[in-house]
């Protein structure tokens, strides 16, 4: 599609994708439970459950959103997820 790597990056535009990765909500989260326990001890009162997960915000080159979506997706699938216990989602904005 394109002849060269500077080709590429004259025909690209920048999207800034968010990126949330969360533990499956069938399996325990120890650190999260372990939080939700401490916050009463600090005062902090009424809190029912915690979940931690990562956010990740990644800047990408790409010919339009949609492939901008679908390299993020190979991304979390692949990398940034692991998918047998965590599940993801993510956001995709012209940056």
């Amino acid at each position: 599609m394109f002849e060269s790597i500077e080709d590429f990056y004259i025909y690209t535009m920048k999207f800034k994708a968010e990126i949330n990765v969360m533990p499956l909500k069938e399996l325990l989260d120890p650190q999260g439970k372990t939080v939700a326990r401490n916050m009463d001890h600090a005062g902090i009162m009424g809190v029912q459950d915690v979940r931690i997960g990562k956010h990740m915000e990644i800047i990408i080159d790409a010919t339009d959103e949609a492939s901008a979506k679908e390299t993020i997706d190979q991304a979390c699938k692949k990398f940034l997820a692991n998918m047998i216990m965590e599940s993801y989602s993510f956001d995709i904005k012209a940056a």
